[in-house]
């Protein structure tokens, strides 16, 4: 006499914990990109209020970010404003047009494509710049 018993098929997890794909990988980054913009701006007015608080505290703030690292930020932030700004069109579509919902995953390649292109654009001549080239 064999028992058996009825199994419930296996489950294949892929990808991270939340099995999120894209649109999870989406909304993590535009969160990051945001928060990072805002800890840009809060820095940036608390730095550019020293000018009226001590004008010599303010040259020396602005010669301090004159160095390849506060260059290497730059590129930082420039990347993070570029991908918030092309997902936040992205996001817009997914609210507004059902095609769009859809689509949602190839607008986010899309996203990625036109973020690559720019920063290809960018980052050569930023970073000369910034190395003195």
């Amino acid at each position: 006499m064999v028992n058996t018993v009825a199994r419930e098929p296996r489950t294949v997890i892929r990808g991270t914990l939340y099995r999120g794909h894209e649109g999870m990988w989406s909304w993590v980054l535009h969160r990051i990109t945001g928060v990072g913009m805002y800890f840009f701006l809060l820095v940036h007015i608390l730095d550019t209020a020293t000018v009226r608080l001590d004008p010599e505290l303010y040259n020396v703030v602005m010669e301090a970010y004159k160095t390849p690292i506060m260059g290497l930020g730059e590129a930082g932030l420039v990347a993070a404003i570029v991908f918030h700004a092309f997902n936040g069109l992205r996001i817009i579509l997914v609210d507004m047009t059902r095609w769009a919902v859809r689509h949602q995953r190839a607008l986010f390649y899309g996203v990625l494509v036109l973020w690559t292109v720019v920063m290809v654009a960018f980052l050569p001549r930023h970073l000369m710049h910034v190395f003195g080239g």
